[in-house]
């Protein structure tokens, strides 16, 4: 099974199935139920987050049938003639509904001529046709043409909740996950349904046996051991200037990508100092967190130097932005170091 298959395969087919963007489907079965429908709807937000599937269940709660409903890559369809086509196009009638669908995904990607075209069609657009444009860069859409729509922002699922997705989808397959693998892998799937279900399918086709050992995900997916960067905060908090570095040269050696590696160190670090600084998010925090992350948080609170997470935090946001244009990326890592512990 392929991994598109996979995410194809627990694709939501109606509003209900949406998860996490209940504000959206909300206000649009809403808007169906009053028929109080308009003819061109901006979809926009992060990938993987549900747009195009959303229009698609839109569309069909609208009655449309797949052969009045047209799908177009704006990213391949992005010149003048393809939307001077589309023009001509929509003047037809429907072949058996009400209103002809159109989806256009990454809007963005058309050229200004293109976006032009596509101005003068959604300032008088046929009675039939309805436009659902989906963009994940909605700064670069003309404002000409988001004025003309009905716009809705998707938002990024959670870690919580794509944890739950991949946990839910990983026992309907017949495999079991531990909270630390789910976690490991909504991490990965960085904000994106289709990315994590996609790393979720890659460790699915790869597993020995009905049970996927953390271990897996991360040598499937090349993701750093969290034990290596459970054992970095841990040397930092020791004030271990000597075992941080040599931990990221275990990194070195290993290939890890150091990108992947600090977003978790700082995730971990922010993760521990709330902790610290507002209790009332204790439990929360506890109650997600896998046996091992658990155990590393008690170990951490033992720590005499701990203190000294929240100045690493602000340095290693800064060193992020640093490791893409890095020749040896662990360099600006290595600086950090120096610079927390002197």
């Amino acid at each position: 099974m392929s991994e598109v298959a996979l995410y194809r395969k627990y694709r939501p087919s109606k509003f209900s199935e949406v998860i996490g963007q209940d504000q959206v489907t909300g206000v649009l079965a809403e808007s169906i139920k009053h028929d109080n429908i308009v003819h061109a709807y901006l979809f926009s937000g992060p990938r993987g987050t549900g747009k195009t599937s959303v229009a698609r269940i839109f569309a069909k709660a609208l009655g449309t049938s797949d052969n009045d409903l047209i799908e177009i890559d704006g990213a391949s369809n992005r010149g003048i003639d393809e939307i001077r086509a589309l023009r001509d196009a929509v003047r037809t009638l429907p072949f058996e509904s009400r209103y002809k669908v159109y989806i256009i995904d990454e809007v963005h990607m058309l050229t200004k001529d293109a976006f032009n075209a596509l101005l003068k069609t959604l300032e008088e657009p046929p009675a039939h046709v309805i436009f659902i444009l989906a963009t994940t860069e909605q700064h670069k859409v003309l404002e000409t043409i988001v004025s003309r729509c009905q716009s809705y922002v998707f938002k990024k699922p959670t870690i919580e909740i794509l944890k739950k997705v991949a946990k839910d989808i990983a026992k309907e397959e017949g495999f079991t996950v531990s909270d630390d693998v789910a976690d490991l892998l909504a991490f990965m799937g960085d904000g994106s349904f289709r990315d994590t279900i996609g790393i979720l399918q890659k460790i699915i086709g790869s597993s020995a046996d009905k049970k996927i050992a953390l271990e897996e995900v991360e040598r499937i997916t090349g993701a750093p051991a969290m034990r290596l960067v459970y054992d970095f905060i841990l040397a930092l908090a020791d004030g271990n200037r000597d075992q941080a570095l040599t931990l990221i040269d275990k990194g070195v050696e290993t290939s890890i990508d150091f990108k992947i590696f600090l977003k978790l160190v700082m995730r971990e670090i922010r993760l521990a100092l709330l902790l610290v600084m507002a209790p009332s998010l204790e439990n929360k925090i506890m109650n997600e967190a896998g046996e091992k992350e658990t155990e590393f948080f008690n170990t951490l609170k033992t720590k005499p130097q701990s203190k000294i997470l929240a100045p690493a935090l602000r340095e290693f946001l800064d060193t992020y932005l640093q490791l893409s244009g890095s020749y040896l990326p662990q360099v600006p890592l290595e600086l950090a170091v120096i610079k927390i512990l002197g």
